[in-house]
């Protein structure tokens, strides 16, 4: 199926692994333009390459730290007109209220939350501007089904999902849609952390994590590959009615609220 996003300017925070490197190669398959911004310098050198190479399209790349309000509106600007945005920099800590201190949660929000907030706050002014521009937030399902052994990844995703239908619920009528994606577990390198984290909570003994895999939907997380695909379907044409709004993909976990099976732990 043709999407209709040949030739358009994707900027993709987080891209160097990941939701965020998985949605590089999707929007790239489509004919994009990449911008990718992420800390390290030799991984988005890397991916560039294999991009460029694999798909021949355009790859623009910014290594730099994302953590402050002044970071995220020099790449704004360093990037320029976009005409798609997907915020996906963020690491939240696991772990209960006892166990996460306040600044572990201030780094966190500073990143993700607040991260996100200022970047779509300066480029949802270019895309008003323009009349034109789909902003998608990579939340994560904890918004929804909320973990108290991850209270400040739900807490920030909680008011990232108010954020994306607040600015959603306005936003088309300057010409521009902001959605939002809901993952629930998805394989990557963060993942493995979490559920370490996640077995030291539920078993004491975090080499048990991939016993955790057992209890999802279908006996697996999701691929990194199926949220880029999601993504990529939101940001095109066939996608032009949906606004301020958040599409979860978990298997059904927040449909069910609790991350396991029947039979486990609620």
């Amino acid at each position: 199926m043709d999407l209709g996003l040949q030739g358009k300017r994707v900027l993709i925070t987080g891209a160097s692994k990941g939701i965020g490197e998985a949605a590089a190669w999707s929007f790239a398959k489509e004919g994009c333009a990449l911008h990718l911004a992420a800390r390290s310098s030799e991984a988005l050198e890397r991916l560039k390459s294999e991009i460029a190479a694999d798909a021949g399209v355009e790859v623009t790349i910014y290594p730099m730290d994302l953590s402050t309000d002044a970071q995220m509106c020099a790449l704004a600007e360093a990037a320029g007109d976009i005409d798609v945005l997907v915020n996906n920099a963020g690491n939240i800590p696991s772990g209960p209220i006892d166990v996460v201190d306040d600044e572990a949660w201030r780094q966190g929000f500073n990143l993700k939350v607040f991260g996100y907030v200022s970047l779509t706050r300066a480029v949802y002014a270019r895309m008003q501007a323009r009349r034109d521009g789909v902003i998608i937030n990579d939340i994560g399902n904890s918004g929804e089904n909320w973990d108290a052994n991850y209270i400040a990844g739900s807490t920030g995703n909680a008011a990232l999902m108010a954020f994306t239908r607040a600015l959603g619920g306005v936003s088309l009528d300057y010409g521009v849609r902001v959605v939002g994606v809901n993952p629930g577990p998805v394989e990557t390198d963060r993942m493995v952390r979490l559920m370490k984290r996640r077995a030291v909570d539920m078993f004491g003994d975090e080499g048990r994590w991939r016993e955790l895999f057992e209890r999802y939907p279908a006996g697996r997380p999701a691929t990194a590959e199926e949220v880029a695909d999601l993504m990529v379907f939101l940001a095109s044409p066939k996608a032009g009615y949906i606004s301020g709004t958040i599409v979860t993909i978990d298997g059904g976990i927040a449909a069910r609220g609790s991350i396991i099976k029947e039979g486990g732990r609620k």
